[in-house]
């Protein structure tokens, strides 16, 4: 792997791809939310230097921060042959009701 000289030297573009829902899980053991996810089908973050960006959500950031952390510094290659582009990563936010696919593609 190349690494850029610096830390973050890759912006890395976040995608929200789609989203599952477990309406029965959320029916036995959620308490109704009011807004249960503040990210949409299509939305679309570029973060710069590895940092969080504006309006992303805080509980899906902490599953991918380490895959745009990685993606930022020139890493790629997850889990071997996983993705065809080896610079990008499909992850999902840790929501057990209504989980949240991301694609992270490095730019």
């Amino acid at each position: 792997m190349t690494t850029p000289q610096g830390h973050g030297g890759y912006d890395v573009r976040i995608t929200a791809l789609r989203q599952s829902t477990y309406p029965d899980l959320s029916a036995q053991l959620e308490y109704p939310l009011a807004q249960p996810c503040c990210v949409r089908v299509g939305q679309v973050w570029t973060s710069h230097g590895a940092a969080m960006p504006a309006g992303m959500c805080e509980e899906a950031w902490k599953t991918l921060q380490p895959f745009v952390q990685t993606l930022c510094d020139g890493g790629g290659h997850f889990y071997g042959e996983w993705m065809r582009n080896p610079y990008s990563a499909c992850v999902s936010c840790n929501d057990g009701f209504r989980p949240m696919s991301f694609l992270l593609e490095r730019l």
